[in-house]
Protein backbone atom coordinates (compact mmCIF):
# COMPACT_ATOMS: atom_id res chain seq x y z
CA UNK A 1 0.00 0.00 0.00
CA UNK A 2 2.88 2.29 0.88
CA UNK A 3 4.71 1.76 -2.16
CA UNK A 4 1.00 2.62 -4.68
CA UNK A 5 0.72 6.02 -2.62
CA UNK A 6 4.44 6.90 -3.35
CA UNK A 7 3.73 6.10 -7.30
CA UNK A 8 0.21 8.04 -6.95
CA UNK A 9 2.11 10.71 -5.69
CA UNK A 10 3.46 12.55 -8.46
CA UNK A 11 -0.20 12.24 -10.25
CA UNK A 12 -1.41 13.91 -6.95
CA UNK A 13 0.76 16.88 -7.11
CA UNK A 14 0.07 17.28 -10.91
CA UNK A 15 -3.66 18.42 -9.74
CA UNK A 16 -4.49 21.92 -9.87
CA UNK A 17 -6.67 24.04 -8.07
CA UNK A 18 -9.39 25.84 -9.68
CA UNK A 19 -10.90 27.67 -6.96
CA UNK A 20 -10.25 28.19 -3.48
CA UNK A 21 -11.11 30.42 0.22
CA UNK A 22 -9.54 32.52 2.52
CA UNK A 23 -11.25 32.39 5.95
CA UNK A 24 -10.16 35.94 7.70
CA UNK A 25 -9.20 36.74 11.18
CA UNK A 26 -12.48 38.56 11.65
CA UNK A 27 -13.82 34.90 10.32
CA UNK A 28 -12.01 33.35 13.42
CA UNK A 29 -13.20 35.74 15.78
CA UNK A 30 -16.39 34.58 14.20
CA UNK A 31 -16.29 31.15 14.95
CA UNK A 32 -14.93 32.09 18.61
CA UNK A 33 -17.86 34.06 19.15
CA UNK A 34 -20.45 31.37 17.88
CA UNK A 35 -18.30 28.13 19.44
CA UNK A 36 -18.42 29.95 23.02
CA UNK A 37 -21.39 28.74 24.00
CA UNK A 38 -21.08 25.30 22.13
CA UNK A 39 -17.84 25.12 24.52
CA UNK A 40 -19.44 25.82 27.83
CA UNK A 41 -22.24 23.34 27.14
CA UNK A 42 -19.74 20.22 26.64
CA UNK A 43 -17.24 21.87 29.43
CA UNK A 44 -20.53 22.17 31.90
CA UNK A 45 -21.36 17.98 30.62
CA UNK A 46 -18.04 16.82 31.03
CA UNK A 47 -17.01 18.58 34.10
CA UNK A 48 -20.21 18.55 36.04
CA UNK A 49 -20.57 14.57 35.37
CA UNK A 50 -21.40 12.64 38.37
CA UNK A 51 -18.08 11.39 39.73
CA UNK A 52 -17.37 7.47 39.63
CA UNK A 53 -18.07 6.09 42.66
CA UNK A 54 -14.96 6.28 44.96
CA UNK A 55 -13.98 3.41 47.42
CA UNK A 56 -12.08 5.52 49.67
CA UNK A 57 -13.87 6.42 52.89
CA UNK A 58 -14.17 9.89 52.71
CA UNK A 59 -17.92 11.31 53.44
CA UNK A 60 -19.40 11.85 49.78
CA UNK A 61 -20.78 15.32 51.93
CA UNK A 62 -16.94 16.02 52.28
CA UNK A 63 -15.85 16.10 48.93
CA UNK A 64 -15.52 19.12 46.67
CA UNK A 65 -17.53 19.23 43.85
CA UNK A 66 -18.13 21.71 40.64
CA UNK A 67 -21.53 23.26 40.86
CA UNK A 68 -21.42 25.56 38.10
CA UNK A 69 -19.06 26.15 34.55
CA UNK A 70 -19.02 29.63 32.81
CA UNK A 71 -16.60 30.31 29.81
CA UNK A 72 -15.76 33.44 30.22
CA UNK A 73 -13.37 33.99 27.41
CA UNK A 74 -12.91 32.23 24.55
CA UNK A 75 -10.72 33.12 21.38
CA UNK A 76 -9.76 31.95 18.48
CA UNK A 77 -6.45 34.27 16.23
CA UNK A 78 -4.13 33.21 13.83
CA UNK A 79 -0.67 32.64 13.81
CA UNK A 80 0.73 33.01 10.40
CA UNK A 81 2.95 30.62 8.83
CA UNK A 82 1.59 28.24 11.54
CA UNK A 83 -2.07 27.86 12.22
CA UNK A 84 -4.55 29.02 14.69
CA UNK A 85 -4.46 29.37 19.10
CA UNK A 86 -7.30 28.66 20.73
CA UNK A 87 -7.90 30.65 23.98
CA UNK A 88 -10.30 29.68 26.96
CA UNK A 89 -10.80 31.07 30.49
CA UNK A 90 -13.82 29.36 32.06
CA UNK A 91 -14.89 30.23 35.80
CA UNK A 92 -15.66 27.18 37.81
CA UNK A 93 -18.17 27.30 40.98
CA UNK A 94 -16.75 24.57 43.66
CA UNK A 95 -18.78 23.27 46.60
CA UNK A 96 -16.52 21.24 49.00
CA UNK A 97 -19.54 21.68 52.14
CA UNK A 98 -22.87 22.88 52.26
CA UNK A 99 -21.94 26.76 53.33
CA UNK A 100 -18.32 26.15 51.92
CA UNK A 101 -18.06 27.23 48.10
CA UNK A 102 -15.03 28.74 46.02
CA UNK A 103 -14.20 29.75 42.34
CA UNK A 104 -11.24 28.65 40.59
CA UNK A 105 -10.09 29.23 36.63
CA UNK A 106 -9.83 26.69 34.08
CA UNK A 107 -7.56 28.21 31.67
CA UNK A 108 -6.38 26.86 28.20
CA UNK A 109 -4.00 27.78 26.16
CA UNK A 110 -3.80 25.16 22.59
CA UNK A 111 -2.15 25.96 19.26
CA UNK A 112 -4.49 24.12 16.47
CA UNK A 113 -3.91 23.51 12.65
CA UNK A 114 -5.55 21.54 9.99
CA UNK A 115 -3.93 18.31 8.54
CA UNK A 116 -4.70 16.51 5.67
CA UNK A 117 -5.08 12.77 6.45
CA UNK A 118 -4.08 9.88 3.93
CA UNK A 119 -8.30 9.84 2.99
CA UNK A 120 -7.42 13.31 1.61
CA UNK A 121 -9.70 14.63 4.25
CA UNK A 122 -8.80 17.79 6.37
CA UNK A 123 -8.64 17.01 9.84
CA UNK A 124 -8.21 19.88 12.98
CA UNK A 125 -5.04 18.46 14.85
CA UNK A 126 -3.43 20.34 18.07
CA UNK A 127 -0.08 20.58 18.06
CA UNK A 128 0.29 21.91 21.67
CA UNK A 129 -2.12 22.45 24.47
CA UNK A 130 -1.30 24.00 28.66
CA UNK A 131 -4.10 23.83 30.95
CA UNK A 132 -3.50 25.26 33.79
CA UNK A 133 -6.07 25.45 37.20
CA UNK A 134 -5.77 28.08 39.90
CA UNK A 135 -8.05 29.52 42.71
CA UNK A 136 -9.34 32.70 42.19
CA UNK A 137 -12.25 33.82 45.29
CA UNK A 138 -13.18 31.45 48.86
CA UNK A 139 -16.37 32.44 50.74
CA UNK A 140 -15.67 33.18 54.34
CA UNK A 141 -18.12 30.37 55.25
CA UNK A 142 -15.34 28.02 54.05
CA UNK A 143 -13.91 25.72 56.96
CA UNK A 144 -10.39 26.42 57.17
CA UNK A 145 -9.53 23.81 59.35
CA UNK A 146 -10.83 21.22 56.13
CA UNK A 147 -7.95 19.59 54.14
CA UNK A 148 -7.47 21.69 51.26
CA UNK A 149 -5.55 19.11 49.36
CA UNK A 150 -8.01 16.70 49.79
CA UNK A 151 -10.35 19.40 48.18
CA UNK A 152 -7.83 19.94 45.44
CA UNK A 153 -7.65 16.33 44.72
CA UNK A 154 -11.26 15.50 44.55
CA UNK A 155 -11.49 18.89 42.06
CA UNK A 156 -8.61 16.83 40.04
CA UNK A 157 -10.41 13.93 39.88
CA UNK A 158 -13.24 15.67 37.99
CA UNK A 159 -11.02 17.70 35.69
CA UNK A 160 -9.10 15.97 33.71
CA UNK A 161 -7.12 17.96 31.64
CA UNK A 162 -5.65 15.48 29.89
CA UNK A 163 -8.66 14.65 28.28
CA UNK A 164 -10.12 18.15 27.90
CA UNK A 165 -6.44 18.77 25.86
CA UNK A 166 -7.21 15.57 24.03
CA UNK A 167 -10.28 17.00 22.67
CA UNK A 168 -10.06 20.41 22.75
CA UNK A 169 -10.97 20.71 19.07
CA UNK A 170 -14.77 19.32 20.18
CA UNK A 171 -14.99 23.08 21.84
CA UNK A 172 -15.03 24.43 18.18
CA UNK A 173 -18.24 24.23 15.88
CA UNK A 174 -16.16 23.19 13.26
CA UNK A 175 -15.05 19.23 14.50
CA UNK A 176 -13.65 17.04 12.11
CA UNK A 177 -16.91 15.79 10.79
CA UNK A 178 -18.62 19.24 9.85
CA UNK A 179 -14.90 19.61 7.61
CA UNK A 180 -15.07 16.34 6.14
CA UNK A 181 -18.44 17.97 4.85
CA UNK A 182 -16.75 20.11 2.50
CA UNK A 183 -15.52 17.61 0.31
CA UNK A 184 -19.17 16.30 -0.21
CA UNK A 185 -20.41 15.77 -3.67
CA UNK A 186 -23.30 18.60 -4.13
CA UNK A 187 -26.10 18.01 -6.87
CA UNK A 188 -26.79 20.55 -9.93
CA UNK A 189 -28.77 18.56 -12.04
CA UNK A 190 -30.67 15.15 -11.01
CA UNK A 191 -27.89 13.22 -12.73
CA UNK A 192 -25.08 15.90 -12.44
CA UNK A 193 -23.03 16.40 -9.53
CA UNK A 194 -20.19 19.00 -8.48
CA UNK A 195 -17.66 18.23 -5.44
CA UNK A 196 -14.98 20.41 -4.41
CA UNK A 197 -11.84 18.32 -3.02
CA UNK A 198 -8.69 20.39 -0.99
CA UNK A 199 -4.81 19.74 -2.84
CA UNK A 200 -3.41 19.99 0.66
CA UNK A 201 -3.46 21.55 3.89
CA UNK A 202 -4.47 25.12 4.05
CA UNK A 203 -1.86 27.56 4.36
CA UNK A 204 -1.59 30.62 7.12
CA UNK A 205 -0.66 34.48 6.22
CA UNK A 206 -1.72 37.41 7.87
CA UNK A 207 -4.85 38.00 5.66
CA UNK A 208 -6.07 34.86 6.86
CA UNK A 209 -6.25 30.88 6.31
CA UNK A 210 -6.01 29.91 2.58
CA UNK A 211 -7.30 26.47 0.71
CA UNK A 212 -6.95 25.18 -2.08
CA UNK A 213 -9.72 23.67 -3.71
CA UNK A 214 -10.28 21.36 -7.48
CA UNK A 215 -13.47 20.71 -8.63
CA UNK A 216 -14.59 17.52 -9.72
CA UNK A 217 -18.09 16.54 -11.75
CA UNK A 218 -19.90 13.41 -11.60
CA UNK A 219 -22.47 12.85 -14.61
CA UNK A 220 -24.78 9.70 -12.89
CA UNK A 221 -22.10 8.65 -10.78
CA UNK A 222 -19.09 8.72 -12.52
CA UNK A 223 -16.45 11.68 -12.88
CA UNK A 224 -16.01 13.02 -16.14
CA UNK A 225 -13.03 14.15 -17.98
CA UNK A 226 -12.93 18.24 -18.11
CA UNK A 227 -10.79 20.67 -20.31
CA UNK A 228 -7.34 21.26 -18.81
CA UNK A 229 -6.91 24.66 -17.66
CA UNK A 230 -4.79 26.53 -20.16
CA UNK A 231 -3.07 28.88 -17.02
CA UNK A 232 -2.96 27.43 -13.01
CA UNK A 233 -5.13 29.35 -10.98
CA UNK A 234 -3.65 30.89 -7.73
CA UNK A 235 -6.11 32.38 -4.76
CA UNK A 236 -6.14 36.27 -5.68
CA UNK A 237 -5.31 38.03 -1.96
CA UNK A 238 -7.15 40.62 -0.89
CA UNK A 239 -6.13 44.63 -1.53
CA UNK A 240 -5.76 45.10 2.46
CA UNK A 241 -8.09 43.53 5.18
CA UNK A 242 -10.95 42.52 4.47
CA UNK A 243 -14.33 42.94 6.79
CA UNK A 244 -15.67 39.93 5.47
CA UNK A 245 -15.81 36.49 7.56
CA UNK A 246 -14.79 34.49 3.85
CA UNK A 247 -13.33 35.33 0.89
CA UNK A 248 -14.18 32.83 -1.76
CA UNK A 249 -12.77 32.59 -5.41
CA UNK A 250 -13.28 31.30 -8.88
CA UNK A 251 -11.60 30.90 -11.99
CA UNK A 252 -12.52 31.18 -15.29
CA UNK A 253 -11.90 27.63 -15.91
CA UNK A 254 -14.41 27.05 -13.22
CA UNK A 255 -16.82 27.93 -15.10
CA UNK A 256 -16.40 26.68 -17.97
CA UNK A 257 -15.94 23.32 -16.66
CA UNK A 258 -19.40 23.28 -15.21
CA UNK A 259 -20.92 24.38 -18.52
CA UNK A 260 -18.88 21.48 -20.51
CA UNK A 261 -19.99 19.15 -17.06
CA UNK A 262 -24.05 20.12 -18.30
CA UNK A 263 -23.10 19.64 -21.33
CA UNK A 264 -22.01 16.03 -20.89
CA UNK A 265 -25.09 14.98 -18.79
CA UNK A 266 -27.51 16.03 -21.63
CA UNK A 267 -28.31 19.44 -19.94
CA UNK A 268 -27.74 21.58 -22.72
CA UNK A 269 -29.69 19.81 -25.09
CA UNK A 270 -33.12 21.23 -25.30
CA UNK A 271 -36.08 21.17 -27.30
CA UNK A 272 -37.71 25.01 -28.47
CA UNK A 273 -41.23 25.00 -29.87
CA UNK A 274 -41.65 27.54 -32.38
CA UNK A 275 -44.76 30.03 -33.19
CA UNK A 276 -44.50 28.28 -36.52
CA UNK A 277 -46.26 25.62 -38.18
CA UNK A 278 -45.45 24.19 -41.60
CA UNK A 279 -48.18 26.11 -43.06
CA UNK A 280 -47.01 29.13 -42.45
CA UNK A 281 -43.48 28.03 -43.29
CA UNK A 282 -45.12 26.86 -46.33
CA UNK A 283 -46.35 30.67 -46.56
CA UNK A 284 -42.82 31.95 -46.84
CA UNK A 285 -40.70 28.53 -47.90
CA UNK A 286 -43.11 26.86 -50.78
CA UNK A 287 -40.77 23.74 -51.18
CA UNK A 288 -42.18 22.86 -47.92
CA UNK A 289 -45.95 23.02 -48.40
CA UNK A 290 -45.23 19.36 -50.32
CA UNK A 291 -43.34 17.55 -47.23
CA UNK A 292 -46.71 17.56 -44.78
CA UNK A 293 -49.93 17.23 -45.54
CA UNK A 294 -51.01 18.76 -42.16
CA UNK A 295 -50.75 21.77 -40.88
CA UNK A 296 -48.14 20.81 -38.04
CA UNK A 297 -46.13 22.29 -35.11
CA UNK A 298 -42.30 23.16 -35.94
CA UNK A 299 -40.11 21.79 -33.37
CA UNK A 300 -36.40 22.99 -32.95
CA UNK A 301 -34.13 20.12 -31.59
CA UNK A 302 -30.89 21.44 -30.39
CA UNK A 303 -27.86 19.57 -29.06
CA UNK A 304 -24.67 21.07 -28.32
CA UNK A 305 -21.75 20.68 -31.07
CA UNK A 306 -18.24 21.11 -28.90
CA UNK A 307 -17.60 22.00 -25.57
CA UNK A 308 -18.79 25.83 -24.10
CA UNK A 309 -16.62 28.15 -22.92
CA UNK A 310 -16.70 31.19 -20.48
CA UNK A 311 -14.96 34.36 -20.39
CA UNK A 312 -14.69 36.53 -17.74
CA UNK A 313 -14.12 40.24 -18.09
CA UNK A 314 -14.12 43.15 -15.37
CA UNK A 315 -17.79 43.09 -14.59
CA UNK A 316 -18.79 40.50 -17.08
CA UNK A 317 -19.06 36.67 -17.39
CA UNK A 318 -20.17 36.02 -21.27
CA UNK A 319 -20.75 32.08 -21.89
CA UNK A 320 -20.40 30.93 -25.54
CA UNK A 321 -22.30 27.93 -26.87
CA UNK A 322 -22.50 25.91 -30.15
CA UNK A 323 -25.44 23.84 -30.67
CA UNK A 324 -26.90 21.92 -34.05
CA UNK A 325 -30.72 22.40 -33.95
CA UNK A 326 -32.60 20.09 -35.89
CA UNK A 327 -36.10 21.80 -37.34
CA UNK A 328 -38.66 19.24 -37.96
CA UNK A 329 -42.20 18.50 -36.41
CA UNK A 330 -42.74 16.68 -33.43
CA UNK A 331 -45.52 14.62 -33.95
CA UNK A 332 -45.93 11.89 -33.86
CA UNK A 333 -42.57 11.11 -34.25
CA UNK A 334 -39.87 13.99 -34.47
CA UNK A 335 -39.15 14.63 -38.27
CA UNK A 336 -36.14 16.69 -39.31
CA UNK A 337 -36.41 18.62 -42.80
CA UNK A 338 -33.40 21.09 -42.04
CA UNK A 339 -30.30 21.25 -40.03
CA UNK A 340 -29.16 24.52 -38.86
CA UNK A 341 -25.59 25.62 -36.54
CA UNK A 342 -26.40 27.79 -34.04
CA UNK A 343 -24.17 29.99 -32.04
CA UNK A 344 -24.82 31.86 -28.99
CA UNK A 345 -23.17 34.77 -26.66
CA UNK A 346 -24.89 35.18 -23.76
CA UNK A 347 -23.97 37.47 -20.69
CA UNK A 348 -24.30 35.65 -17.32
CA UNK A 349 -25.52 36.97 -14.48
CA UNK A 350 -24.44 35.61 -10.97
CA UNK A 351 -25.56 36.19 -7.28
CA UNK A 352 -25.61 34.00 -4.30
CA UNK A 353 -28.37 32.64 -1.93
CA UNK A 354 -27.51 30.88 1.01
CA UNK A 355 -25.33 28.89 0.28
CA UNK A 356 -25.43 28.41 -3.57
CA UNK A 357 -24.23 30.25 -6.75
CA UNK A 358 -27.19 31.46 -8.77
CA UNK A 359 -26.35 31.62 -12.72
CA UNK A 360 -28.98 32.83 -15.09
CA UNK A 361 -28.66 34.30 -18.76
CA UNK A 362 -29.11 37.96 -18.47
CA UNK A 363 -29.04 38.41 -22.21
CA UNK A 364 -28.47 37.19 -25.72
CA UNK A 365 -25.46 39.40 -26.66
CA UNK A 366 -25.18 37.41 -30.26
CA UNK A 367 -26.24 34.98 -31.97
CA UNK A 368 -24.74 33.25 -35.39
CA UNK A 369 -27.08 30.88 -37.59
CA UNK A 370 -25.53 29.26 -40.15
CA UNK A 371 -27.05 26.28 -42.43
CA UNK A 372 -25.52 22.54 -41.78
CA UNK A 373 -25.68 21.86 -45.04
CA UNK A 374 -24.50 24.09 -47.64
CA UNK A 375 -26.62 23.31 -50.53
CA UNK A 376 -29.24 25.91 -49.44
CA UNK A 377 -29.18 29.48 -51.16
CA UNK A 378 -28.54 32.52 -49.12
CA UNK A 379 -31.73 33.91 -49.85
CA UNK A 380 -33.16 30.74 -47.98
CA UNK A 381 -30.44 31.03 -44.99
CA UNK A 382 -31.76 34.85 -44.40
CA UNK A 383 -34.86 33.91 -44.54
CA UNK A 384 -34.91 30.84 -42.25
CA UNK A 385 -32.61 33.39 -40.09
CA UNK A 386 -35.43 35.48 -40.10
CA UNK A 387 -38.09 32.94 -38.92
CA UNK A 388 -35.93 31.55 -36.18
CA UNK A 389 -33.79 33.95 -34.57
CA UNK A 390 -36.79 35.25 -32.15
CA UNK A 391 -37.87 31.85 -31.16
CA UNK A 392 -34.02 30.81 -30.21
CA UNK A 393 -33.08 34.49 -28.64
CA UNK A 394 -36.60 33.87 -25.98
CA UNK A 395 -36.15 30.19 -25.43
CA UNK A 396 -32.62 29.09 -24.94
CA UNK A 397 -32.07 31.57 -22.33
CA UNK A 398 -35.46 30.15 -20.81
CA UNK A 399 -34.23 26.68 -20.92
CA UNK A 400 -30.46 27.46 -19.90
CA UNK A 401 -32.27 29.12 -16.78
CA UNK A 402 -34.75 26.57 -15.92
CA UNK A 403 -31.80 23.70 -15.82
CA UNK A 404 -29.82 26.33 -12.97
CA UNK A 405 -32.48 27.82 -11.21
CA UNK A 406 -31.94 25.11 -8.41
CA UNK A 407 -28.29 27.07 -8.32
CA UNK A 408 -24.57 25.52 -7.73
CA UNK A 409 -23.53 25.07 -3.97
CA UNK A 410 -20.61 26.64 -3.35
CA UNK A 411 -17.92 25.28 -1.05
CA UNK A 412 -19.19 25.09 2.78
CA UNK A 413 -19.15 23.25 5.56
CA UNK A 414 -22.54 21.51 7.64
CA UNK A 415 -24.78 24.14 9.76
CA UNK A 416 -23.17 27.07 8.00
CA UNK A 417 -24.16 29.85 5.45
CA UNK A 418 -23.94 32.44 3.60
CA UNK A 419 -24.83 35.84 4.00
CA UNK A 420 -23.98 39.58 3.04
CA UNK A 421 -22.58 38.50 0.13
CA UNK A 422 -20.98 40.37 -2.56
CA UNK A 423 -20.09 39.15 -6.02
CA UNK A 424 -17.31 40.78 -8.41
CA UNK A 425 -16.25 39.74 -11.74
CA UNK A 426 -12.82 40.51 -12.84
CA UNK A 427 -10.58 39.42 -15.72
CA UNK A 428 -10.18 35.54 -15.25
CA UNK A 429 -11.97 35.28 -12.00
CA UNK A 430 -14.61 35.43 -9.63
CA UNK A 431 -14.82 36.99 -6.12
CA UNK A 432 -17.39 36.35 -3.49
CA UNK A 433 -16.30 38.27 0.01
CA UNK A 434 -19.07 37.15 2.44
CA UNK A 435 -19.91 36.57 6.23
CA UNK A 436 -20.50 33.47 8.10
CA UNK A 437 -24.19 32.46 9.33
CA UNK A 438 -24.41 29.61 12.01
CA UNK A 439 -27.76 28.32 11.16
CA UNK A 440 -30.60 28.18 13.76
CA UNK A 441 -31.12 24.48 15.16
CA UNK A 442 -34.58 23.30 14.24
CA UNK A 443 -36.14 20.42 16.45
Amino acid sequence: LSLLLVLLLPAHSTRSPDCGGILTPSGLRYLAEVSKPHAESVLRKDLMAPPAPDPSPTSPSSRSRIISVKVDKFSLTLIPDTGMRLSIEVDLGIASAPSATKEMRLSILADLHVEMNPEGNLELVTSDCKPTLEEVQSTEEMDRSAPHKSSGSDVDKQINVEKICLEVSKLLLFPNERLMSLAAPFPITPNCQVQYLPLAAPMYSEQGIIISLQTTFQVSGTVIPLPVSPVPFSMPGPASSSPSHLILAFSEHFYTSLFSALEESGALNVSLLSSLTTATLAERITQMGSLFQEDLPVVLQAVTRSSPHVVLEEDKAIVELFLTAQIGTGSPLFQSFLSVNVDVTARLHLSVADTRMIISVAAIEDIELSLATSDVGPILAALLEELFLPTIREEVPAQINAVLRQGVFLPHIASFTYRDVNVTIHKDYVLIPCNLQLEARTG
